[in-house]
């Protein structure tokens, strides 16, 4: 076991709240996972046509919050027995009727949706009009089905600059407006819950299209494993803002944590992010037919700083990232079996140590509880006996002996690992926390009995993360660390857990070996989702 400290003495990053003013108008998931309650379901909703209901567009929305009503972001005086968050797509806050311009001012991907054919590209789905291998056989089950954009020109100069408009949709067999999500503490409580919600909604032609199982099964240790059976969760940044709105153990958290400090800006709207800006947001018309809308103000929407005129229909909302990930869990383990076996074929006087966990604990770059590799074993836990993850790379593992450069871990968030020289190092971690994401996922799905035996069950992650940047930050992440064939030196190879078939390299000393690592994750379906703050839900209930 490595005892040392990679660069600096361990400290867990400690838990974080809003300032309170902020708390009550902010969705609970933003800052907690709901650790307490176990037991979920995430229902995906299809809107029915306003036009067909007697009720308004927003009437469902009353209903929810008399049923199960969305979670604030304040900690609760006694013990939870449920929460719940809810999020919108782009075609889902139209079917809600809201105003042309309040949609148009919506960051482009999310307008766009996961599925425009840029997005997919660059994200790894669909290339040359064809699914690849990391989506689920015959194309993705759900999405939003956001249409094509239609054809525009603008004048640049002394030029006309056209766009012709997309020419390709790939629509999928379900549609999402919205996902609600729902906590609880066991299958009973949570069954019974979407029950009612269903029930409550049927009158106003909002329908589930797509339901799953949420599951977060803690064991005594303290972590929860995903699917291929490593502690999952682990890492994730800690949020500060110079103004005071995050506090931390009771006092104002206004600088950036060592290594998992990021601004508050990046998660949420209209607070200062790495770009030292403040993360901009969607606008609605304090004016309809040209004469003023009560309706904003009435719902507790501030007037927009800078859009004269407008009401901020973004501050305390976020972007919430979703994609369904389904895992091969038999064709992982005997994938790794093979690997090891061939190893120690072509090199029995070296190999006697190669299994097929070790190298299942270099695709992941941790070993199954969760303590990262370095190259003299595993990271020390920290003194609470939970894994340590204020730790950095350059100083003690720069070429990747221990934690492989091209391992998942090292990819999703490489620190300080690429900064070609020790001077280096601050600017390159930096820049790394510019394109961090606060994760919210939970794996559905039962426990597979045997993990080299497959059977017909699905199961997997619903990867969820909120930014306010999707570029920047989600898709940033999957284009430029996880499905980067030339990552970090290497060449020709992308991540071994979540991509496509390919070749992975680990690096030991004296020897660099080589495995084949395959399709171990699905994408089953996806989108980008507004989540809205509490007074956003409010005016999207009055419309």
């Amino acid at each position: 076991m490595d005892q040392r400290p990679v660069t600096r003495t361990p400290k867990p990053s400690a838990g974080w709240k809003l300032a309170p003013e902020i708390a009550r108008e902010v969705q609970g998931i933003v800052v907690t996972g709901f650790g307490s309650l176990p037991t979920g379901r995430a229902l995906f909703l299809e809107i029915g046509e306003p036009e067909r209901l007697d009720l308004g567009g927003g009437a469902w929305l009353r209903t929810l919050n008399r049923v199960a009503p969305v979670t604030p972001a304040i900690p609760p005086s006694g013990a939870q027995d449920r929460a719940a968050a809810l999020a919108f797509t782009w075609t889902g806050l139209a079917r809600m009727k809201l105003p042309a311009n309040a949609l148009a001012s919506f960051s482009r991907p999310f307008r766009e949706g996961m599925f425009q054919e840029d997005r997919l590209r660059r994200l790894g789905d669909r290339r040359r009009d064809e699914w690849q291998e990391t989506v689920l056989d015959g194309g993705p089950l759900w999405s939003a089905n956001t249409p094509l954009r239609e054809p525009t020109s603008t004048r640049v100069g002394a030029y006309d600059v056209a766009f012709e408009g997309e020419e390709k949709h790939v629509p999928t067999p379900i549609t999402v407006h919205a996902v609600l999500l729902l906590y609880t503490l066991d299958d009973a409580s949570a069954d019974a819950l979407a029950r009612d919600v269903e029930d409550a909604f049927r009158s106003h032609g909002v329908t589930v299209s797509h339901r799953l199982p949420l599951v977060l099964d803690v064991e005594a240790a303290g972590v929860s494993r995903e699917h291929f059976g490593f502690a999952d969760g682990l890492s994730q940044p800690a949020p500060f803002d110079a103004a005071g709105a995050v506090e931390i153990e009771g006092r104002k958290a206004t600088q950036a944590e060592p290594v998992q400090g990021v601004p508050l800006g990046e998660f949420l709207i209209g607070y200062v992010n790495g770009h030292h800006e403040k993360a901009p947001g969607p606008v609605v018309p304090g004016e309809e037919h040209g004469t003023a809308d009560p309706r904003p103000q009435d719902a507790g929407l501030p007037p927009h700083p800078e859009a004269q005129g407008f009401y901020d229909l973004g501050r305390n909302g976020s972007y919430l990232v979703v994609r369904e990930l389904r895992q091969d869990v038999a064709a992982f383990w005997t994938s790794m079996d093979r690997n090891a076996a061939a190893i120690r074929a072509r090199d029995p006087e070296n190999s006697g140590h190669v299994t097929a966990e070790w190298i299942a604990e270099r695709v992941v770059g941790r070993d199954r509880e969760g303590h990262l590799l370095c190259p003299a074993g595993r990271r020390a836990p920290h003194a609470s006996g939970m894994p340590d993850n204020s730790f950095l790379f350059h100083a003690d593992d720069p070429h990747g002996i221990g934690c492989p450069p091209g391992s998942h871990v090292r990819r999703a968030n490489p620190r300080d690992a690429l900064a070609p020289t020790p001077e280096q190092r601050e600017s390159l971690l930096a820049a790394a926390n510019n394109h961090r994401i606060l994760r919210r996922g939970r794996k559905f799905g039962p426990r597979i009995e045997d993990d080299r035996t497959p059977d017909d069950a699905d199961r997997g992650l619903l990867f969820m993360c909120l930014n306010t940047d999707i570029a920047r930050q989600f898709e940033f992440v999957q284009q430029t660390w996880l499905l980067n064939s030339d990552f970090a030196t290497l060449f020709d190879e992308v991540d071994p857990l979540v991509g496509p078939d390919g070749r992975m390299t680990i690096r030991e000393e004296p020897l660099r070996r080589s495995v084949h690592v395959e399709t171990y994750v699905q994408m089953a379906g996806g989108d980008y989702f507004f989540l809205p703050s509490l007074p956003a839900l409010r005016y999207l209930a009055s419309l």
